[in-house]
């Protein structure tokens, strides 16, 4: 997973613009989230579902707040990545994702995207980053 601040997928395979940061803010800008899944060989041809969530400092979702609702910030789907003809067994197969967001109006300090497959996570499937204040700016 990488945070950009532009993301899409295209012939399969990720197109990645301003990757790899880690500290934005203090004013809310637009960002791009890449995934790479790669599906092990005996998970092909199988139905999973993926789900990315933001969580603050203390693991709690961030919850965005409009005149209609309140809604966690997340997104996911579901995916099926099947075996291409010759493929020699036990290669994994690669499942790109990209999504791009408008500005988040999030407060100064630490938050994480975390990403589960088939409702299981694992350290790795994260990314941390930053907001900085405004005392930040000089």
């Amino acid at each position: 997973m990488l945070l950009a601040d532009y993301a899409v997928v295209s012939d399969g395979k990720l197109t990645i613009v301003g990757g790899g940061w880690s500290q934005t803010g203090p004013e809310p800008a637009s960002f791009g989230i890449a995934l790479l899944i790669q599906v092990p060989w005996d998970q092909a041809n199988t139905l999973h579902t993926f789900a990315v969530e933001l969580l603050d400092a203390d693991g709690a979702h961030v919850v965005l707040e409009t005149e209609e609702e309140e809604q966690a910030v997340a997104f996911g789907g579901e995916f099926e990545v099947g075996r291409p003809p010759g493929l020699k067994p036990g290669t994994p197969l690669d499942f790109p994702v990209a999504m791009n967001s408008t500005p988040l109006p999030l407060e100064p300090g630490r938050y994480e995207w975390r990403l589960t497959i088939d409702e299981l996570d694992r350290q790795d499937w994260s990314v941390p980053f930053t907001v900085r204040g405004e005392e930040a700016q000089t």
